[in-house]
């Protein structure tokens, strides 16, 4: 019998996951370590090797579905071998019928099917009286004859706008026709090549601006498809839904200080001219890591009702990779030295950007770390990472005017501004640990011991 392909579970709170793109289609021989496919999970694709060899004989989840982990996705076997019969996942709910005929008449591709998987309605306290919500009426149902459907689809419009004049309204090929006259599409000049296009890219050509004398060109059909709106990327659905969770439901309390960064930016120079590798986002992790040690209430999270102490620093450090921003975490970050932290960080920064990281790697952080200062940005607030009770976010390094023993000197400065979740830390405890990290920056002999 067929050997089924299961859906990896990827990390600990991964619950679903989508194929971004088979690598493989049904009948291609597979030998033991094939790529089979690709994954996109919360902010990272992963490749999915074969642990068999034979012939790839059917695909059961093709592209763009989530569906839950240990799902089977396809069939592994030899060709001939009986395929198990398996229910292809449920899609998401359907939009009304009106869409779906616009759809199918436009050719567009349809939207990535949400998550088959629905968390559990909250139950109503029983104490409490309320009034239920009227029951929305069904859609009215969309009806067109087949003729009418592919007169639209020959002329690359959507119907669904139409109103019908035949039975229980629906729309016949003469009201498409008068839906037509009545648009100026008879006026119109298309050529081949931009009707393909339009076709191709699910664009009403009625909706087109149109230019000298009614004249749709490819660029045109190209400049009304760039605008069409387009679903986000499971990266940024989940980057926009957990940033949104977290200020509606943390209350942010901001506090920036400004660094002397003058004596650490020379002292690190120095160690730049003898080969050692720190940068100078792994000074400010190794104060970071320092200060939460001093101030645990910091790295500690609250859900509003309880407080979680954290034993251990877990260290996120915000990524910029293309389509987005990732924080893989840095573990024990306090059990390590400097170089160590520096090593890590390096690593998780390189597997971050070539898109390597797996989801364990970008979860269990107690504290987040977003440095800008390469961006050339004066100051910036972050956003607190769900679950987290702060974040620090560091602003570029530049020459300012300062006041030093009475005199003005120009220095190199560094602004710093903390998130916390007002929740859990008040504004003098966030002011005394920016402060603590602000005077380790500005300690050189601290430096001097730990890069000794």
């Amino acid at each position: 019998m067929a050997t089924p392909i299961i859906m990896p579970k990827f990390g600990q709170m991964t619950e679903e996951s989508a194929i971004v793109e088979w690598l493989k289609k049904e009948g291609d021989k597979v030998a033991k370590g094939d790529i089979l496919f690709t994954v996109e999970t919360d902010k990272s694709v992963m490749e999915v090797e074969s642990f068999e060899e034979g012939t790839l004989l059917k695909i059961v989840v093709q592209p763009g579905v989530n569906v839950p982990v240990q799902s089977t996705v396809g069939f592994l076997g030899k060709p001939g071998e009986a395929i198990p019969t398996v229910a292809a996942p449920a899609p998401a709910a359907p939009k009304p019928a009106a869409a779906e005929v616009g759809r199918a008449v436009s050719s567009a591709p349809p939207p990535p099917p949400t998550s088959v998987a629905r968390p559990a309605e909250p139950a109503l306290p029983t104490a409490v009286a309320f009034a239920p919500a009227p029951v929305p009426s069904a859609p009215a149902l969309f009806r067109i004859s087949p003729r009418a459907v592919a007169l639209a689809r020959s002329c690359v419009i959507d119907p669904s706008p139409i109103k019908g004049s035949g039975p229980q309204g629906r729309v016949v090929e003469r009201d498409v026709e008068q839906y037509l006259e009545s648009r100026g599409y008879n006026k119109l000049r298309v050529s081949p090549a931009a009707k393909e296009l339009a076709r191709k890219e699910g664009v009403d050509l009625l909706n087109v601006p149109s230019s000298d004398g009614g004249r749709i060109t490819i660029a045109e059909v190209q400049r009304a498809s760039a605008e069409k709106p387009k679903p986000m990327t499971k990266m940024r659905q989940i980057i926009a839904q957990r940033l949104t969770q977290s200020i509606v439901t943390q209350p942010h309390f901001y506090c920036t200080v400004s660094v002397d960064m003058t004596d650490l930016i020379a002292y690190r120079t120095q160690l730049k001219a003898a080969g050692a590798p720190y940068t100078v986002t792994d000074f400010i992790s190794q104060a970071v890591v320092l200060s939460l040690q001093e101030f645990p209430t910091v790295n500690s999270s609250t859900d509003g009702k309880t407080t979680r102490w954290h034993s251990q620093v877990n260290l996120g450090l915000a990524v910029s990779i293309e389509g987005g921003l990732v924080v893989p975490v840095i573990r024990n970050a306090g059990q390590l030295t400097l170089l160590e932290l520096c090593t890590t960080a390096k690593q998780l920064a390189d597997r971050a950007r070539s898109g390597k990281l797996t989801p364990d790697e970008m979860s269990g952080g107690t504290f987040t770390l977003s440095n800008m200062g390469m961006l050339n940005v004066e100051n910036f607030n972050a956003i607190i990472n769900t679950g987290e009770g702060a974040i620090l976010a560091v602003a570029s390094t530049m020459k300012q005017p300062a006041v030093r023993e009475d005199k003005l000197v120009i220095r190199q400065i560094m602004k710093m501004t903390l998130s916390v979740d007002h929740r859990l830390i008040d504004g003098a405890l966030g002011a005394q640990f920016v402060n603590a990290i602000k005077a380790k920056l500005e300690d050189i002999e601290l430096w001097k011991r730990l890069t000794s």
